[in-house]
């Protein structure tokens, strides 16, 4: 009997799993695919970017320097220099294939930032993103099993069990984490709704003939779009055929080249195909992410097209959102209605990034009034107020939850708060506890916090940049949770502690929930 099994090891169930695993429970992962590697996640095919709330969910583990490694990179593009403030983002992204350029984002109107490492994106691929997480998994004792094939799930009011084949796997909760095609999401019964594609997409790594005779770059024409990446033969084409091709066979070359031509408006010649994938932009999405004992998150929760990367970062979103949750009621100190606040949180955002796919989709149309869409579009994110909403769709800062609080940090990621003492917010969320920053002279809140030392760390000293704030209380997953004035008031802190972190316990000899981690902050050293 393991607390959770996770099915699928894909980047949305390693994140699910580290949390976890973080938290002290006790984790098996099944993937259905026998090794961690595939050329199609790797680089140029797997080639992705993380918003800067998906960096933010690394650096807060302590997973940034080792991602940046896997991913071949330097830095996080347009994180703030460490004694500057914050720098304009050079920024990588599009609407519907009309690139944004970062020069022109207001930094000054972006909500609540703070010059910090992790205030930008990273391109990367999904076999480093994996690499990375399974690593950490393995750390924190989880147990990833592979070319494990669910084919049965089963609950009653106590536990679920996962059939593969022969073996039976028996868990307190199940999530799946399987993907767009998800056996645990059909095989739980869950609703799938939505709308059916408009193109089929495909990406490729091919050596051309004729390469001259295609633009480098990312094209919008009458008859579709096409990429072309002049470094390393990577070319993505939209056809707007209305998902007609078969995808349960592999496209041949004379099909991406007939396509490619199309598109294109060209007649280049594909010499080798060397691996190719196709894609769709059916967008659809579960009307609920929880059947009894049984989750979802992922593209087994919500599916659309991969245009402006959005799927990756909502995933990776989902399991911060879900996993210290899904914790607190394993380990039965959860709240009332706290794991429901899973759903009531991430399926609002879901349904917002399947409209935005959608929106691109019928701006990129090949029609006339799609194309006098682009022109107004074009006109638009060329505006300084117009790439600014642009950044903040792609880079997930628009992102606040409804918890009930007009104060305007309350329901944001949380800014990466420094002390003094040059400790930052992220130093001391590696744990995965929540934190509590006690800017207030005096540390008004330490007697209070002492409850619940356990599951909150506490922090006190002057920040350099408080934003106005006496002290934040802040979630797992990042999220301030609640915000005090000057003079922060300590029952409301005790509120907002039970409401998220469930009734106070006894103090303990450490502060700390599990052996060796660190102790409480008090503003006089790194933790």
């Amino acid at each position: 009997m393991h607390d959770v099994v996770i099915v699928g090891a894909g980047p949305v169930g390693l994140a699910l799993a580290c949390e976890l695993g973080l938290a002290g429970c006790s984790v098996l992962v099944l993937e259905r695919e026998p090794g961690l590697g595939s050329p199609l996640r790797a680089a140029p095919l797997g080639r992705r970017g993380l918003s800067a709330a998906s960096v933010e969910a690394f650096y807060r583990r302590g997973m940034l320097e080792p991602l940046l490694t896997a991913s071949g990179v330097q830095e996080v593009f347009g994180a703030a220099p460490a004694a500057g403030a914050p720098s304009r983002p050079r920024f990588f992204g599009h609407f519907a294939g009309m690139m944004l350029d970062g020069a022109r984002v207001d930094v000054d109107a972006l909500p609540f930032r703070l010059p910090g490492p992790a205030l930008g994106a990273v391109m990367t691929d999904l076999e480093a993103v994996e690499t990375v997480l399974s690593e950490q998994a393995s750390r924190l004792g989880v147990d990833i099993r592979r070319g494990v094939t669910v084919s049965a799930v089963s609950q009653n009011g106590e536990s679920v069990v996962a059939q593969a084949g022969a073996d039976a796997y028996e868990a307190r909760w199940l999530v799946g984490c399987d993907g767009g095609r998800s056996t645990v999401r059909r095989l739980a019964g869950f609703d799938f709704v939505g709308t059916e594609p408009q193109f089929t997409g495909y990406t490729m790594q091919a050596t051309l003939a004729d390469p001259e005779k295609l633009r480098p770059g990312f094209h919008l024409t009458p008859t579709g779009m096409y990429i072309r990446m002049p470094t390393d033969g990577h070319i993505a084409m939209t056809d707007f055929d209305g998902g007609a091709f078969d995808r349960s066979k592999p496209p041949t070359r004379d099909h991406l080249q007939a396509v490619l031509r199309r598109v294109s408006g060209t007649d280049v010649t594909i010499r080798t195909v060397h691996i190719a994938s196709s894609f769709t932009d059916r967008a659809m999405q579960t009307t609920a992410y929880r059947q009894g004992r049984v989750l979802l998150a992922g593209d087994a929760a919500h599916i659309h097209s991969p245009l402006g990367g959005q799927g990756l970062n909502t995933g990776i979103g989902d399991a911060v959102n879900l996993g210290w949750k899904l914790a607190a009621t394993v380990h039965g100190h959860a709240p009332d209605r706290l794991l429901d606040t899973y759903a009531d949180e991430r399926h609002p955002i879901g349904a917002a990034v399947l409209d935005w796919s959608r929106a691109q989709v019928a701006t990129m149309r090949p029609d006339p009034y799609a194309q006098a869409i682009q022109a107004v579009v074009r006109d638009l994110i060329g505006t300084r107020d117009g790439a600014t909403y642009v950044f903040e769709k792609l880079s997930g800062s628009w992102i606040r939850y409804d918890l009930g609080s007009d104060h305007p940090l309350v329901g944001r990621s949380a800014p990466d708060f420094r002390l003094e003492d040059g400790t930052r917010l992220g130093d001391l969320m590696v744990d995965g506890r929540g934190v509590v920053l006690d800017f207030s002279v005096g540390q008004r809140l330490q007697a209070s916090a002492t409850g619940w030392e356990r599951r909150i760390r506490y922090a006190a000293g002057t920040a350099r940049n408080d934003l106005g704030s006496g002290a934040v209380l802040v979630r797992p997953d990042g999220v301030i949770a609640w915000a005090g004035d000057r003079e922060p008031d300590r029952e409301e802190f005790e509120r907002a502690a039970s409401r998220w972190f469930g009734a106070p316990a006894a103090v303990g000899p450490t502060g700390s929930a599990h052996p060796g981690r660190a102790p409480l902050h008090t503003g006089s050293g790194r933790p």
